[in-house]
């Protein structure tokens, strides 16, 4: 029962202070004041496209005492990130930053990954380079009462005071890291990596770096991969974050949904990249979703295809996903 207590009165303590001091409104209590007592749970979400299907730990937060806090840091927060120039919102963003570039002939095509991000970002240093960009923030007054300090406490108790689950009956503390599933990780996570991508020193830096949380898409001299990845791996003074690396094979690569295409004059082409385990299946039409949802789907599908496809294919090859059953309801897709 203290693990579980613990971390509650620390909340609550934090919670009535920032009532005292009129820095929460009412309104607002019920998101900063902790009154659940779920226990946060593990699982594992297995990855079937990798060998050997390894589990991706996941936390579930739902119901516990800090989760409609990381809820209400979450859009305090997420102003300030993304607004990095490497920044990859989504597939379609990389689609457009890509659309202008040309390849030179010494240059490849490559993609970093960290290994096990949410799990190997160090806490401590996150949460100095959070207060940096909060200093800097000068919108931050119109957001919230709360001063630097309050939000640094606050997410130093929803990253580290809260960072215990429960397995098979009995309760861990997560000893380092961040964990999957809170509202809070991937902003902390994204802030972590906007400070680090600033570290590559300009003898092997790409000369184009986005990225997407932890997938990065960069061109880069010939000869310079090994180079940057080993000065990647040496930024982080934990020794915790590590990457690693994957080049154009036969001139293409996947990134996200998207596979990159090197063209014979050094323009790319894009198209949809779908893993081996890719089976073509979304949702059977005879289920019993209600139309609009299996609509869509096939909207989904054509909207991905306009956004991403840099040459499109015939219209017929195009429509095949319109077929019987779907024929039938397709004509009512543009409503």
């Amino acid at each position: 029962m203290a693990t579980r207590s613990f971390p509650r009165s620390g909340g609550v303590a934090t919670g009535k202070r920032l009532e005292k001091e009129d820095k929460i409104r009412k309104t607002d209590k019920q998101f900063l004041y902790p009154t659940s007592e779920n226990v946060p749970r593990i699982y594992g979400s297995p990855k079937i496209h990798k060998d050997g299907t390894p589990l991706r730990p996941i936390v579930d937060f739902t119901g516990s005492i800090g989760y409609d806090v990381t809820k209400s840091l979450a859009d305090i927060l997420s102003p300030i990130v993304g607004q990095s120039e490497h920044h990859a919102l989504n597939s379609k963003s990389l689609a457009e930053d890509l659309k202008d570039v040309t390849l030179e002939e010494d240059e490849i095509l490559n993609s970093h990954d960290v290994v096990a991000l949410f799990t190997s970002t160090p806490i401590d240093l996150t949460l100095h380079v959070l207060r940096e960009r909060l200093n800097e923030d000068k919108d931050l007054k119109n957001r919230t009462l709360l001063s630097i300090d309050d939000i640094i406490e606050l997410t130093k108790f929803c990253l580290a005071t809260v960072a215990y689950f429960s397995y098979s009956g009995q309760i861990y503390r997560q000893r380092f890291g961040m964990a999957m599933s809170s509202p809070l990780s991937p902003l902390a996570c994204n802030i972590f990596m906007e400070w680090l991508e600033q570290k590559a020193p300009a003898s092997c830096r790409p000369r184009l770096w986005k990225r997407y949380v932890d997938d990065v898409l960069e061109i880069v001299r010939k000869g310079q991969v090994d180079n940057l990845t080993d000065h990647l791996n040496t930024i982080d003074p934990t020794n915790s974050v590590k990457f690693t690396y994957e080049q154009e094979q036969e001139g293409s690569i996947p990134i996200l949904d998207t596979l990159i295409t090197r063209k014979p004059d050094g323009s790319v082409k894009l198209s949809i990249y779908r893993k081996k385990t890719h089976t073509d299946q979304y949702l059977q039409f005879s289920s019993h979703h209600p139309l609009h949802q299996k609509l869509g789907v096939v909207r989904t599908l054509l909207d991905r295809s306009d956004a991403l496809v840099t040459e499109k294919r015939t219209s017929k090859k195009r429509r095949k996903i319109s077929v019987k059953p779907y024929r039938a309801a397709d004509t009512r897709i543009g409503q």
